[in-house]
């Protein structure tokens, strides 16, 4: 399934979801898109776990002719609520690109 994360910002020109393969809540991917030629750094994104999330698709990375804009591999999420989440990531977005994150340890 799919749960609008936090669906969109007009504002800044980004989209995101969080996507549930095959139901499984531990096995969610959270999936952001900034439609803007602006690189947004801090952006707040609720998510529904406490874990380490991995990059796992960063479509403006260099071996698709992007700026490498990213978040290092990986993020924490921090006990900040945002989106009506208790937990939330502080990430980068590319300007022009989409990111996916996976948690890495056991979500609750």
């Amino acid at each position: 399934g799919v749960a609008l994360a936090h669906l969109q910002n007009v504002n800044q020109g980004v989209v995101s979801f969080v996507r549930y393969p095959g139901g499984q809540r531990k096995d969610h991917v959270i999936v952001v898109s900034n439609l803007t030629p602006v690189v947004r750094h801090e952006y707040r994104i609720g998510v529904p776990g406490t874990s380490r999330y991995e990059e796992i698709l960063n479509t403006d990375s260099e071996f698709y002719g992007g700026s490498n804009a990213g978040n290092a591999g990986g993020l924490d999420a921090e006990p900040v609520p945002a989106h009506g989440r208790d937990h939330s990531l502080s990430v980068t977005l590319p300007p022009l690109a989409t990111v996916y994150l996976r948690p890495t340890g056991v979500s609750d």
